[in-house]
């Protein structure tokens, strides 16, 4: 548990020095007041008089989140939507969880780079980069790997057992961009011809795929 608690300060202090994508703070807080409907690049700040420290915590990322997904895994956030005292600050967390097999599949974080430390079990993970060179390589608990910003990355749990680990980034809403939801099951949907071209296969394929990936009605 202290080695874990360790990790993750290493990870924030990581972040915290490098030169964060979000804009730097003007003031000591700006809670976020996420019920404003004001838009701005960010949040508009609380009232100063209803802050407290309910907005600076959370214990979301203490147990493992429910794997109910079809990809075996499930990101729990802690950022600005959860954690509105990190608006401005330009770091947040997440934690993932996977099961024996189960796999985030590949996507990208626009407004951030990520850190993750092994919490427990293995992982393939990778990246990469717009030379289309894949930087890849198994992790075991207690190891750290870097995905930089904007690029391609996923993990998989190759190992028998669950796995998860603590993600670390340097924006308080990194984004996240799933790669094939995006292009499979976009409101309203990427023309099936611009897809078929794309990736060289017939229409029956992307009906498939699109049949798939579709939202499960509840």
């Amino acid at each position: 548990m202290v080695a874990n608690v360790l990790a993750c300060l290493f990870i924030f202090a990581a972040i915290s020095s490098s030169v964060a994508y979000d804009p730097d703070p003007l003031q000591d807080i700006c809670v976020a007041d996420l019920k404003s409907k004001i838009k701005v690049n960010g949040f508009v700040c609380k009232a100063d008089a209803d802050v407290t420290a309910a907005d600076f915590t959370t214990d979301d990322l203490a147990k493992p989140g429910l794997i109910n997904s079809s990809f075996g895994s499930v990101v729990t956030p802690a950022n600005v939507m959860q954690v509105p005292g990190l608006n401005t600050l330009g770091v947040s967390l997440a934690r993932i969880d996977y099961a024996p097999g189960g796999l985030n599949p590949p996507h990208t974080h626009p407004r951030a780079t990520e850190t993750i430390f092994t919490l427990e079990g293995e992982l393939l993970v990778g990246f990469i980069t717009t030379a289309n060179k894949l930087i890849s390589k198994t992790i075991k608990t207690g190891e750290i790997f870097v995905f930089p910003r904007g690029l391609v990355h996923f993990q998989k749990n190759n190992g028998n057992k669950p796995a998860s680990v603590i993600s670390g980034f340097n924006g308080q809403l990194p984004g996240t961009q799933v790669i094939a939801t995006s292009l499979f099951a976009a409101s309203p949907p990427v023309p099936d011809d611009v897809l078929e071209i794309a990736f060289q296969v017939d229409a029956k394929v992307v009906d498939e795929i699109k049949a798939n990936l579709a939202p499960k009605k509840k």
